[in-house]
């Protein structure tokens, strides 16, 4: 038996294109002799669709691509992830569905059993749980398949009461396939491949795991699909955060390798080349004009950013925008101008101080006259900034990025309609430890400063006030970040919550505190990439309204 594993990108929505891509992937399986091929999950439509689903025309449409695609099974077989209406099921009802074409037409279906609601997911809003769950012969006489979806080979993690592939291996299966659509987080491949391994190890059956790649929305898929053959062997790993193609032959000739013996780049370097797959589908899947703005300050956060911006579009689609005030040091221009030089974008200067006097003007005239304004007048500088990066987007067409980290969001240090404006937040989702990590290896690499030393070295500084310092307001970074870690990831409390190192528990309740109440702030900012279990967006619905401690 020879399978084919084709790991692709498909964009939410766009259906045809979508076939394409698996019909180019079929006709490459049946030039290599494939017997089977095995697509990701819902690779149709594209994941996650939303309510796109309950649109009228939406499965209709992708039920006739899909009938398209059947003349390609006449070539070679077809295994993919498809939407199906619930047999017997109200109207709006869906199977979310391990495809089998054969033959040029559909010869099996069967449902998902496990439809996640956690995190990111909300799969009982559209699907229907499968029953029951049966083999499928195929057509070499010799082989039975298994055919599930995703979450099915959760069970371990999850402890889930069903387990759909010991249940398929004890009913005569001996493949399994699992096409998937299974959301990226740093260190997630790892993971996902024990245990993909270690279920295929238990119930002696070789598992065909194919995942999704590339960025929809927030959620950016690893891809890293794999066969696990029955001793919890992997075979045919194919690359993280690409397109891949891979042939395998069961049973496999090779030994294969344990799936933690199977090398794959370190946490910084799939923390940058993710947030570089996420920012270019963004802009590429939405047909946007390739431009993006960055407000340079010539700090750690917005240099980042810049170079993220760089490595995905290129340098001649990133504009830089540095936005002095009154209070700004002659080094945070000379850093910002210095980043643009190294990244080979175009940078431009904007002297705030004019529209910032305008509006100490109009405070006089509010507040009456005072030597500081406090808060109003720091924050205000911060709102000039994103009005202008905004102007720069309308009369440009430019998407602006945000440069907010998840240390600052967490805590709300940040200003409203200010530094959170913008279409997308590339590192609302990253610490600020692993910011300077992205720094430091953006350096090691070119070997030189792509990113001004100085920005990594000196204090982190809002400079919106007189010899203003980040540690005025908020702990050192490393203890900030090791509290907001078993805050948010960890899920725990502040009483649960272990102090780190120069931390004692009134600062773990203060810092607690401030997250919680700084939700209002996190619902009005942009699109949070996603690179942790638990980022801001989707995957952490809590109220901004409650009194709970």
């Amino acid at each position: 038996m020879r399978v084919a594993l084709a790991q692709l990108n498909p964009t939410v929505g766009d259906l045809a294109s979508n076939r394409r891509l698996v019909e180019e992937a079929a006709a490459k399986a049946a030039s290599e002799r494939a017997d089977l091929l095995v697509a990701p999950e819902m690779v149709l439509t594209g994941y996650p669709p939303m309510d796109l689903l309950e649109r009228d025309d939406f499965v209709r449409d992708q039920l006739r691509e899909l009938d398209a695609l059947a003349a390609s099974s006449r070539q070679v077989a077809i295994a993919l992830g498809a939407v199906l209406p619930a047999p017997g099921g109200p109207r709006g009802a869906f199977l979310n569905a391990c495809v089998l074409l054969a033959g040029g037409r559909q010869v099996a279906a069967r449902a998902k059993t496990h439809l996640p609601t956690y995190d990111v997911f909300n799969e009982r809003r559209y699907f229907a749980p499968a029953e029951r769950r049966e083999p499928v012969p195929f057509a070499d006489g010799d082989t039975i398949l298994g055919l599930t979806v995703c979450e099915d080979t959760w069970v371990e993690p999850m402890g889930y009461a069903v387990d759909p592939v010991g249940e398929l291996a004890r009913a005569g299966a001996n493949l399994v396939l699992n096409p998937s659509c299974s959301p990226w987080h740093a260190g997630k491949a790892r993971e996902r491949r024990s245990m993909i391994a270690r279920l295929a190890a238990r119930h002696r059956v070789p598992i065909a795991f194919v995942n999704q790649v590339g960025g929809n929305d927030e959620l950016i898929f690893d891809g890293g699909s794999f066969v696990a053959d029955a001793a919890g062997r992997v075979h045919s790993v194919l690359p993280l955060f690409d397109t891949a193609f891979g042939v395998v032959d069961l049973p496999a000739a090779e030994p294969g390798l344990a799936p933690d013996a199977v090398p794959e780049p370190d946490r910084t370097a799939q923390l940058e080349t993710g947030l570089v797959l996420g920012i270019r589908d963004y802009f590429g899947k939405q047909g946007l004009p390739p431009g993006a703005v960055v407000g340079l300050s010539g700090g750690i956060d917005s240099a980042v950013t810049a170079h993220l911006a760089v490595t995905a579009l290129g340098p001649e689609q990133v504009l830089g925008v540095a936005m002095p005030s009154p209070f700004s040091s002659a080094h945070s221009i000379e850093d910002a101008l210095a980043l643009g030089r190294n990244l080979g974008i175009e940078t431009r200067v904007v002297e705030i101080e004019p529209i910032f006097s305008a509006y100490l003007d109009v405070f006089r005239a509010l507040f009456g006259a005072r030597d500081d304004y406090g808060l109003a007048q720091q924050n205000i500088q911060a709102r000039i900034r994103g009005a202008i990066l905004m102007a720069v987007s309308n009369a440009e067409g430019r998407l602006v990025l945000a440069t907010g980290n998840k240390s600052e969001l967490s805590v709300g240090y940040c200003t409203l309609y200010g530094d959170t404006v913008g279409g997308l937040a590339v590192l609302g989702d990253v610490y600020k430890r692993d910011v300077y990590a992205i720094a430091r290896r953006a350096n090691a690499l070119a070997g030189g400063e792509r990113i001004p030393a100085r920005s990594i070295e000196k204090a982190p500084s809002a400079e919106l006030a007189p010899d203003q310092f980040d540690s005025d307001d908020l702990p050192d970074y490393p203890v900030l970040d090791a509290i907001l870690a078993q805050a948010i990831e960890g899920g725990l409390g502040a009483a649960a919550i272990e102090p780190p190192p120069g931390a004692d528990r009134k600062l773990v309740e203060q810092v607690v505190a401030r997250l919680d109440r700084n939700e209002y702030k996190r619902r009005q900012t942009p699109l949070v990439l996603r690179t942790s279990t638990k980022a801001f967006g989707s995957g952490r619905r809590l109220p901004i309204v409650h009194r709970y401690p």
